[in-house]
């Protein structure tokens, strides 16, 4: 989302906050040899641009989209399957469409939420990187992605208009599993784990956009002048 007649100052926080990250890593534990987990969408892939100045310093990346993988990859980055790294990450970066400052999100904008939240589940550490728009007292507004199995599409949707939800199918949209999302208006979430927990045991959901259960570790919200680290 850009600034309100400003593009260019939501660039700006996007590579803001994406350095800062970065700048954390690197004073943090970034070691040579250090495979880490990247995520997906306009602010990561200013990461993305950032990591390129130490990509030395990285030796693997774990991806949570085709596009990422793309964008790693040309800039010298080797991607690895999941399945070929026998321990857990050491840090994970990604943004986020919503966040509260209890760091809880909302993702999946770009329909890359079941990878994600794979690659999250599998990091020691999870920092989550946005601009102060993307920030709210409750989440909700933003859509709550849901990818679904394509069969149960319209069960699933019959299920979440009776919890008063408005589901609606984003057409057009395969993720990169083969599925389907539905984006889901009008809930009211108040408990974001519950809430979580409960999605997930309707069969035929894959991944709810919810990271509640298992939020960010660290928050970074840009504003237009500074950082801020939640």
């Amino acid at each position: 989302m850009s600034a309100p007649g400003n593009p260019n100052l939501s660039d700006a926080k996007k590579q803001r906050v994406a350095r800062a990250a970065l700048d954390h890593l690197l004073h943090n534990g970034l070691e040579h040899g250090t495979i880490i987990g990247v995520g997906t969408g306009s602010t990561v892939n200013c990461f993305i641009e950032a990591l390129a100045t130490c990509r030395e310093r990285i030796a693997a990346a774990v991806s949570s989209s085709n596009a990422t993988t793309a964008r790693l990859e040309a800039i010298g980055i080797k991607v690895l399957d999941l399945n070929e790294v026998d321990k857990t990450l050491g840090v994970y970066v990604d943004g986020a469409d919503e966040a509260t400052r209890t760091r809880h999100l909302i993702k999946g904008g770009g329909a890359a939420l079941t990878r994600e939240k794979i690659v999250a589940s599998a990091a020691s550490r999870f920092l989550c990187i946005v601009d102060d728009t993307k920030i709210v007292d409750r989440l909700g507004k933003f859509p709550l992605p849901i990818e679904v199995i394509p069969m149960a599409r319209s069960l699933i949707t019959r299920k979440l208009t009776a919890m008063g939800g408005r589901p609606v199918w984003r057409q057009g949209c395969i993720t990169d599993n083969g599925n389907h999302i539905l984006d889901v208006h009008d809930l009211t979430i108040t408990d974001p784990p519950t809430l979580e927990r409960d999605l997930n045991q309707i069969p035929g959901i894959v991944t709810v956009g919810l990271f509640a259960i298992r939020p960010a570790d660290v928050l970074f919200v840009a504003g237009t002048d500074d950082v801020t680290v939640i």
